[in-house]
């Protein structure tokens, strides 16, 4: 056989691609290579926060790299969204993901420079959360009912805190306006933390939350609550009603958080990195800490994830027409 340039030529580019497909292998199948940026939209001091590093901490034992929790709060969580969506994907930059930024934001900042939907891929969901209603104990009113009648009697008189525009507060407090009629106004903070030292000074008079950004200052007093947004009530706090035990029929509302990847991401870090969270989320550590927070562990496939996050944008998109929920 004879042996020409182009056929030796041929020889050495296919033994030059396989090599590279050999490499990007090896290399995707070594991941993680070096610690993994876990990105938070939010400053610290709220659910996001405690969820997300609970679940690093286990993750960092599982992987054998560090993995860690970078607040970057502040512009509804746009900012942080976009520089994870243009982030290398190579599964060492993630971001956590939550109703917000995944259900609502489209929908109150139709020109945001990306599409959730394209330029992110869902990994799984990782937690949901009861949303709690609160207010500042100098507000005369000792219950749900006697809030409502109060705000009504003072329309825009109140004001209510948030973590910041679009965050999971903001949209419970503003589906809770829909339904009862209420007129207070929106303060939007950089986080939940932030939020509630204005609320625990008596700055703001009301708010919506995760219970395990809430619950050690409604045990010492300082916050008194007066509803909760699930179809049950907690056990943690047996006493307090459910907005819908109020009259209020079918409402619901929690915060529920997940793990996004940039789009391109390797499927198979994906799954590895799917398969690890739901490992974590059978770990002791965390399902102590979920239980103590009245918190729903998730874990399941991307593709779980996807079709949830596609349910919520359904729903959120017509509360937010209804509610005329905007940027603040």
């Amino acid at each position: 056989m004879t042996i020409t340039r182009r056929t030796a030529l041929t020889a050495t580019l296919g033994a030059g691609a396989a090599l590279s497909i050999d490499r990007l292998a090896a290399a995707q199948s070594a991941w993680p290579r070096q610690s993994i940026r876990f990105v938070v939209p939010f400053a610290p001091g709220g659910t996001s926060e405690i969820v997300a590093r609970t679940v690093a901490n286990e993750l960092t034992k599982q992987l054998g790299q560090t993995v860690y929790v970078d607040n970057k709060g502040g512009g509804a969580g746009l900012p942080a969204m976009i520089e994870v969506s243009k982030a290398t994907p190579d599964g060492h930059t993630i971001i956590l993901g939550h109703v917000g930024s995944l259900a609502v934001n489209p929908y109150i900042f139709p020109n945001q420079p990306f599409d959730v939907n394209r330029d992110f891929m869902p990994v799984t969901l990782l937690a949901k959360v009861p949303n709690l209603f609160v207010i500042h104990p100098d507000v005369p009113a000792k219950n749900f009912r006697e809030f409502v009648a109060h705000v009504k009697k003072h329309p825009g008189q109140l004001n209510y805190g948030s973590a910041g525009n679009a965050s999971a507060g903001h949209l419970a407090m503003e589906y809770l306006k829909l339904v009862t009629g209420m007129f207070i106004t929106h303060i939007p903070y950089r986080g939940t933390g932030p939020q509630l030292t204005d609320l625990l000074a008596g700055r703001t008079q009301a708010s919506s939350a995760g219970l395990p950004a809430l619950l050690s200052h409604i045990k010492s007093g300082k916050l008194r609550p007066i509803a909760v947004g699930t179809p049950q009530r907690l056990a943690a706090l047996p006493d307090v009603p459910t907005v819908a035990e109020m009259g209020f029929k079918d409402f619901e509302t929690s915060q529920w958080y997940g793990i996004l990847a940039p789009a391109g991401t390797p499927a198979d870090i994906v799954k590895r990195l799917q398969e690890e969270s739901l490992k974590a989320l059978k770990s002791n550590s965390v399902t102590e800490r979920f239980a103590s927070d009245s918190a729903i562990g998730g874990g399941g496939p991307p593709a779980e994830f996807a079709a949830y996050i596609a349910q919520q944008q359904k729903i959120w998109k017509e509360i937010v027409k209804r509610a005329g929920i905007k940027a603040d």
